[in-house]
């Protein structure tokens, strides 16, 4: 049986149009160079979530492959990203790596189902206030948990909590490695020289081999990937069952629902950039069901949550990938660097790889993104503001929560502000002056009728007038209805047919007119009319 459309990967689009040679060596060479990039990411990323690089690698290895062979994307990049590191790090620390893993599990199938509800296209619908907001938030996370590392400091396990952080911080400043901070801040520069001279190099594995060369053959007192992870082994592990419990299961529920929703969210984000830079479309609802299968993957192999990597992408794009064998290729290029090279990473200083993860919690910071919505109205500065401080102090969990709660009350109150009912008279409409008739009152509904202005909008009503002989209510500005509506306006409706005045409903678009037949009985009292004219028409005669 043939796949629908939606939920065909974009790889097996690829194979019925034809794959040729040239196609082949454009993919292999943007997948090579994608790797070079993804390598440092992804052992720097598996560090900072509270696992070892080996975590980080395998699933940029594992999901990175899954996510361009069944995605629904040409050009997408899959693998661990930023977005994670503060809710991996925090339920590791919670429920500890099996906990994890079967978060990532679960998410990957809630994932799957969000693709096959449709859900994906409801996530383009989050606000941006409230993913700059916590996309800067967890950038300001991931950069003080990196401090210390960057400095060489010995401060033994460090707290979770943002400000007891910092405290353990200016506690171990006596401890500083000055030749650790050289190292670092020579890393950083060298990242940020070549990303203004030489954009296309790959600025992060040149730092890191740089650092590695300079520390290894100068023997500086600095501490590496080896010194931190002793037994850090190298490949890919065979895939085994996660542990699984029912109170497990059941602690670990939310966090599998914010994985699956910061997953969702960058994913199709990423897809939408990369739809803007190739001029394609992707398939939203088969992207999210790539993600998720990815993501069951990578927890069945002891990886990390995985998700569509911007950044990544773009290089791809930018290095002539034309296809979803790119994002293959990265995954096994990546393998091989790990299986033939995968000694050496134990050279790596850390504070190499912090700087590798301040430049890239700079670029999630979005700083810019967020001074100018900072300039923005009152309501959107203070949604913005709101999430990214939940983010840093309370809990990325209550942050999102909180946010797109705030973001869909502040919308509904700037609807309630467009939607109004109006007495209509002559003297605002001249045409009505010869064609109302005595004792009618014609009123114009704008904006959608809802929940959250049926109860104004009943009071208006009722303080309509003198008990006409017939109110006519004009409807052709109103394009939606929803149930609380249409409760208020059947019961004025009923009110004002107890009182001896006829209504009549004129002008209904398509969606009021459904709704409301859908309810028919609630409406015996009301009548119809394809117009206000029409309706003054009729109760004229």
């Amino acid at each position: 049986m043939a796949l629908p459309e939606a939920f065909t990967p974009k790889l097996l689009t690829v194979f019925r149009e034809g794959y040729r040679a040239p196609d082949f060596r454009a993919d292999a060479i943007a997948g090579l160079t994608v790797a070079i990039v993804a390598l440092p990411l992804a052992m720097a990323l598996g560090i900072a979530s509270g696992a070892s690089p080996r975590e980080g690698l395998v699933t940029a290895i594992v999901a990175g492959f899954l996510i361009s062979a069944l995605g629904g994307s040409r050009v997408q990049i899959g693998g661990p990203t930023g977005a994670f590191v503060v809710i991996v790090a925090g339920v590791i620390a919670a429920h500890g790596f099996s906990g994890l893993i079967l978060a990532t599990i679960m998410a990957g199938i809630i994932l799957i189902a969000a693709g096959y509800a449709g859900v994906g296209k409801l996530m383009r619908y989050v606000p941006m206030p409230v993913v700059t907001g916590f996309t800067a938030g967890i950038a300001v996370i991931i950069a003080s948990s990196q401090l210390g590392d960057f400095l060489g400091l010995r401060t033994g396990p460090v707290p979770a909590d943002f400000i007891d952080k910092w405290a353990a911080y200016a506690g171990a400043l006596g401890t500083a490695n000055w030749m650790a901070l050289a190292v670092g801040a020579a890393s950083l520069a060298v990242i940020i020289i070549l990303k203004g001279v030489a954009p296309r190099a790959p600025g992060y594995l040149i730092a890191i081999l740089a650092a590695t060369a300079a520390s290894a053959l100068l023997k500086l007192p600095v501490e590496t990937v080896g010194d931190r992870f002793h037994s850090m082994a190298t490949g890919v592990p065979l895939p085994r069952l996660p542990e699984f419990s029912i109170p497990l299961l059941r602690e670990v529920v939310p966090s599998a629902f914010v994985i699956a929703f910061l997953a969702g969210i960058e994913a199709l984000l990423s897809a939408t950039v990369a739809d803007g830079m190739t001029g394609r479309r992707h398939r939203s609802g088969q992207e999210l069901v790539g993600m998720g299968i990815a993501n069951i993957a990578s927890g069945f192999f002891g990886g990390l949550p995985a998700t569509g990597a911007i950044a990544r992408t773009a290089t791809n794009i930018r290095a002539g990938g034309r296809t979803p064998m790119a994002g293959i290729f990265h995954a096994l290029f990546l393998l091989i660097f790990t299986v033939v090279a995968g000694r050496l990473l134990a050279l790596v200083p850390m504070t190499a790889l912090a700087a590798v993860l301040l430049m890239v919690a700079w670029g999630m910071s979005e700083f810019d993104r967020f001074v100018a919505l900072v300039k923005t109205d009152a309501g959107e500065r203070g949604l913005l503001i709101l999430t990214f401080l939940l983010t840093v102090f309370v809990d990325l969990t209550v942050a999102i929560g909180v946010g797109v709660t705030l973001a869909a009350l502040l919308f509904m109150m700037r609807m309630s502000e467009t939607a109004g009912l109006v007495a209509v008279d002559s003297a605002e409409e001249p045409e009505l002056r010869d064609q109302l008739p005595q004792g009618v009152e014609v009123f114009r509904f704008t904006g959608p009728i809802f929940f959250g202005v049926a109860g104004e909008m009943l009071e208006a009503l009722r303080r309509a007038g003198q008990r006409p002989r017939a109110i006519v209510l004009r409807m052709e500005q109103v394009p939606y209805i929803d149930a609380t509506g249409a409760n208020a306006l059947a019961t004025f409706t009923r009110q004002a047919k107890s009182a001896g005045t006829e209504v009549w409903l004129a002008g209904m678009r398509d969606q009021p007119r459904e709704f409301l037949a859908k309810l028919e009985p609630r409406f015996a009292g009301a009548r119809r009319a394809s117009s206000w004219s029409a309706a003054l028409k009729r109760l004229s005669t």
